[in-house]
């Protein structure tokens, strides 16, 4: 038993130290300004990742190419990158006024912009958390082009297989019949070390609007590179910018978007009411409120628990557009963003609500002000919390924000239950330092149990990155004494944030309310139940909404 416990530990160990190794390498690439991902230069973080074996990563170390942890990263990084040698990561530096179109990658909101048939531009905006994310992404996709490129040369002259010249052929067509796609896909799963209802179980995932064969293509092109930097070392290269390296940390995006947020709030006359800063989704607030006032003839046939399940179903646009409006039309002001956070913001006025429901009732005078932001991410959640947080400054005057309360809500991973369960922490530890925020919250177990959802309370780590994180780490922290639930991105940034404006700084008043639960999009400790797995679907509704009213219910309530 103590072998097992020692091993576990070791293992433990041993996969903190590659993370550790992966940060401390990525900030000296970054600080250097290029690297060649599968040359010298990147060889610390191909054997630190291949060490590490993150779940979301699935079969990285082995022979046979990842197919889930491929689609995952994928969806997290612009079409076409798979064809380009040149990765260029910038800061915001004005091609969104040229004549490049903009690619968002459908899981992560980011501008990228291919500049010609070789180079790609990917718009950092959001910190130093996105540049991990890209550069742990990019080092599992070229490993896995490398694999492909083993499998499929036969000799040093680079004379290839007769499966990659079947593959090739089908690339070179525009569109395949089904008798053609399934030969293409044959050679593909010879390629790969899959089987063919493997690789054909996966092909519509890979799919896009207008190609059906974007899964041949990436396999392609993924091992076309690869076959180029073996034979005529043409090495790919990721370089970041001078602007870039210059602006990272200075919050400039953070500053503009919480400005523009006061401005707004000093317009409509709310700076001298009671705040409450809400972090979330853009609807189930907005729902929670309106959709009751919105939707009072489809009420009469349907639950609200009903209603919200449509809403969340983007088939059902005129339904939201209802809500939207009625909102609109209530006391919400929209702030899409354009300072580069990619974070959206609502503005609620409830003494403009109506609401008929007690519980949403409110005397105008003493109504609260909701500001709703959307996502934020990793490290970013520091930067825009610590600008928002800052008095609203003129050249008249400066006002300090009347914040009654920070809620935050969100997605996480769990470490004992199932996706759809809620987490109330009462900790958030900050992976790979020393660092720990206690925290007393107004969220209970006791708030949320009862209503079919199984809820833990505990602390939450905040993990330098989701895509990085592998078992033995995770059951190191879930079966030691830090009592840890759950892991998620932001949690640590935000308290240390909201510490520093409450307790250090006098930004906000000392004792403000702070309020977290997170929901479980996945079990990183259960096979099957990753990130890489699949989304939530229907099963994320019922707690998000749960969470949401009690947090709603606490603000309306007086204390």
């Amino acid at each position: 038993m103590n072998n097992f416990k020692n091993q576990g530990r070791n293992r433990a160990q041993e996969s903190s130290n590659a993370i550790e190794r992966l940060y401390i390498t990525m900030r000296h690439l970054f600080n250097r300004g290029f690297y060649k991902p599968m040359g010298v230069s990147g060889e610390t973080l191909r054997e630190a990742l291949l060490i590490l074996r993150p779940e979301i990563y699935g079969t990285v170390a082995d022979e046979k190419v990842e197919l889930h942890g491929l689609l995952y990263v994928i969806d997290r990084l612009p079409i076409g990158i798979e064809e380009c040698r040149f990765i260029n990561l910038t800061s915001d530096e004005g091609y969104g006024n040229s004549h490049f179109k903009p690619i968002v990658p459908p899981k992560r909101r980011r501008n990228c912009y291919r500049i010609d048939e070789e180079q790609m531009n990917i718009e950092i905006t959001r910190g130093r958390s996105e540049i991990y994310d890209i550069l742990t992404h990019l080092t599992f996709l070229f490993i896995e082009s490398h694999k492909i490129m083993r499998r499929v040369i036969i000799d040093e002259e680079g004379n290839v297989t007769r499966d990659w010249q079947k593959l090739e052929a089908a690339v070179v067509k525009k569109e395949l019949t089904q008798a053609e796609r399934e030969i293409a896909l044959t050679h593909t799963a010879n390629i790969l070390g899959r089987t063919f209802q493997e690789v054909s179980s996966v092909y519509p995932l890979f799919s896009r609007p207008n190609n059906n064969e974007r899964f041949l293509q990436l396999i392609y092109h993924l091992g076309r590179l690869a076959i180029d930097e073996a034979i005529q070392n043409n090495k790919r290269i990721v370089t970041f910018s001078p602007v870039l390296r210059e602006r990272l940390g200075h919050h400039i995006h953070g500053e503009i978007w919480a400005d523009k947020i006061k401005q707004t709030l000093a317009e409509k006359g709310l700076l001298n009411r009671k705040i409450h800063i809400i972090s979330a989704n853009m609807h189930s607030v907005m729902n929670t409120l309106y959709a009751p006032l919105a939707l009072k003839t489809e009420l009469k046939k349907k639950s609200i628990h009903t209603i919200y399940e449509e809403l969340s179903d983007s088939a059902n646009g005129n339904l939201r557009m209802k809500v939207q409006k009625k909102a609109l039309d209530s006391g919400m002001t929209y702030l899409e963003d354009h300072s580069g956070t990619n974070i959206n913001v609502q503005i609620f006025d409830t003494a403009k609500l109506n609401h008929t429901e007690e519980r949403f009732q409110v005397e105008e005078e003493t109504a609260p002000v909701l500001v709703v932001m959307d996502y934020a991410f990793g490290e970013q959640a520091y930067e825009t919390m610590d600008e928002l947080l800052k008095p609203y400054e003129t050249l008249e005057k400066k006002v300090h924000l009347e914040v009654d309360s920070i809620s935050i809500m969100g997605k996480a991973g769990i470490l004992e239950g199932k996706k759809g369960d809620i987490m109330i922490p009462n900790a958030h530890l900050f992976e790979g330092t020393a660092d720990n925020y206690p925290f007393k919250n107004k969220l209970k177990k006791k708030h949320l149990s009862g209503h079919g959802i199984q809820v833990y309370d505990g602390a939450m780590i905040t993990v330098l990155g989701t895509s990085l994180q592998n078992k033995d780490i995770l059951r190191f922290f879930h079966d030691s004494t830090w009592n840890v639930i759950g892991l998620e991105m932001e949690g640590a940034h935000y308290q240390k944030a909201i510490q520093a404006a409450s307790k250090l700084r006098g930004n906000i008043k000392p004792k403000v309310k702070v309020r977290y639960a997170y929901y479980a999009s996945d079990n990183p400790l259960e096979t099957g139940s990753t990130l890489a797995s699949g989304g939530l679907g229907t099963a994320g509704v019922k707690p998000t909404y749960l969470i949401t009213e009690k947090i709603l219910e606490q603000i309306f309530t007086k204390e």
